[in-house]
């Protein structure tokens, strides 16, 4: 599985973005897909999570209610629609697939199979 994140930028707090992923190279019906985050100077953190088949999504408490992940079959795209974005949320952003089903528990990044290169986010003040 291919994965290349576009979409970062500049913005203000307040402000929107929408991420992109472009995802290619195997059949993703099995496949969860899903959005992490490096703030600078610390570790990667899990945002949210969508699986292929269903469309059932699942985020972490700090975007809760202010992103949205979505796919789209046709396509072979995963968005991360960011609205109401504050400073904090300033990160590397990565795409990310994995087989394993970690519902329930934390997505953890050890647990993902295929990474993209990262987008970068930055929110001002």
């Amino acid at each position: 599985v291919q994965l290349q994140a576009s979409g970062g930028g500049l913005v203000q707090a307040g402000g929107s973005l929408r991420l992109s992923c472009a995802v290619s190279g195997r059949t993703l019906s099995s496949y969860y897909m899903a959005w992490y985050r490096q703030p600078p100077g610390e570790e990667r953190e899990f945002v949210a999570v969508i699986k292929w088949s269903s469309g059932v999504p699942h985020y972490s408490d700090s975007v809760k209610g202010r992103f949205t992940i979505s796919r789209d079959n046709a396509k072979n795209m995963v968005y991360l629609q960011m609205d109401s974005l504050k400073p904090e949320d300033t990160a590397h952003y990565y795409c990310a697939a994995t087989i394993a089903d970690y519902s329930g528990r934390y997505w953890e990044a050890d647990g993902m199979d295929y990474w993209g290169k990262g987008t970068l986010v930055t929110v001002s003040s």
